[in-house]
């Protein structure tokens, strides 16, 4: 294993001023002790114990456990001094020991299991995690998780309807939730990606594509386990997002739309449902005669920057149950909560002169803002669809690997 990139690394950092405390070796091989001792000897940290191998893993969710069987906890609490803050010691020795010290159970850097047994119950879920007991309930839950996603063998096709896709970081909130989801009910996550444009039966224009990329965006549809649509701006491909909306509703395929998402199933359920034909939102045609979706009062369309309902705000279910007595799939969602915190980002809502005709149509609002009147959380009732919800909220911002 080769040394000189890390010393020169480390050689130029000091150039400038900074030492580093703890270096990361990132290898695709477990870090030698030979080797942690040279880096250390020649980078001047505190011994091979400052020099962890951060080396490939089976899933990203190893890395804390191996940075952890690496004592980084102690190195970082030893530097901080976090030993002194009243009551934090305790709380730091109560959550690491058990890993630490079970080494001899499995062996993470060796990437060799020594007690099966303990995997097994890691892993499934069934059996004790006796040798496990001085590790926090948080990261026993994190360690069982990391062990169970090796041996997911089902897949979930989710399709994503994008306006995006060429630069997926767009969209990497969404993609982060979606695999804790697929995490949760034991399946391996199958990313499907759909220009929402190529939805779209618009040959005319090159950014359309053609009658190839129109015949394969809708193949994965039709293949698709479950469809989300997440947010956007601009006119392009807001037709693609409407249609995909509709396949879902007609064809029973599980729907999730966010942000502009939601607005698209609020403009299709107006056009086909409510036969108005020129249902829209009026940032894409201020003329309509049956305007769904419209700007905010609040908001200053002459001056764009800084002016969208941004961060964190409450939405009520104000209709838990539907006519058909079924519970409201978004309330259940979120454990029968009676009011939710969520991030919005949106400068459009869906028109409260509109809300009672397209509620009683069936596309229920069950979710609200505080006084009533803006529309955050629709669905269809499950004796209907099985999952058809959208919610004008970004719930994927607050998603964590325990708690999707």
């Amino acid at each position: 294993q080769k040394t000189k990139p890390t010393q020169h690394g480390v050689r130029d950092l000091r150039s400038v001023g900074l030492s580093p405390t703890v270096i990361f070796c990132r290898c695709k091989e477990v870090l030698e002790q030979s080797t942690k001792s040279k880096i250390a000897s020649f980078c001047h940290v505190d011994g091979p114990g400052c020099v962890l191998s951060v080396h490939d893993v089976s899933n990203v969710y190893h890395v804390p456990l191996l940075l952890l069987e690496q004592r980084l906890h102690r190195i970082l609490a030893e530097n901080l001094k976090l030993g002194s803050v009243p009551g934090l010691g305790d709380r730091l020795d109560l959550g690491m020991n058990g890993l630490e010290e079970k080494s001899s159970m499995w062996n993470l850097c060796g990437g060799s299991a020594a007690n099966e047994n303990v995997l097994d119950a890691l892993a499934t879920g069934r059996g004790e995690l006796d040798g496990l007991s001085g590790m926090s309930r948080s990261m026993v839950d994190w360690t069982r998780m990391a062990f169970k996603l090796d041996l997911f063998g089902e897949s979930v096709r989710i399709v994503i309807v994008g306006k995006y896709t060429g630069l997926q970081d767009s969209y990497l909130s969404v993609i982060k939730s979606l695999k804790h989801a697929s995490m949760a009910v034991e399946r391996k996550l199958d990313l499907i990606w759909v220009e929402a444009a190529h939805l779209e039966n618009d040959f005319d224009k090159e950014e359309m594509g053609g009658e190839k990329e129109y015949k394969e965006a809708w193949d994965k549809m039709k293949s698709a386990d479950g469809v989300v649509v997440p947010g956007g701006f601009g006119t392009r491909g807001f037709l693609g997002k409407v249609l995909a909306a509709k396949f879902c509703r007609e064809s029973s395929v599980p729907y999730l739309g966010i942000c502009l998402g939601f607005q698209a199933m609020v403009v299709e359920y107006s056009r086909n449902i409510l036969c108005w034909d020129d249902a829209n939102s009026t940032e894409f045609d201020e003329k309509t005669e049956n305007p769904v979706v419209i700007f905010m009062p609040e908001i200053d369309k002459e001056n764009m920057g800084g002016t969208m309902r941004l961060g964190s705000r409450n939405t009520a279910f104000t209709h838990p149950e539907h006519e058909d007595g079924s519970t409201s799939i978004a309330q259940v969602m979120y454990k029968n909560a009676r009011v939710v915190s969520e991030r919005h980002r949106h400068r459009y809502e869906v028109n409260p002169d509109r809300v009672d005709a397209i509620h009683e149509a069936g596309l229920k609002f069950v979710g609200r803002d505080e006084t009533g009147t803006r529309m955050e959380v629709a669905e269809l009732p499950r004796s209907k669809h099985p999952y058809y919800v959208g919610c004008q909220y970004h719930p994927e911002f607050k998603s964590r690997p325990l708690n999707p």
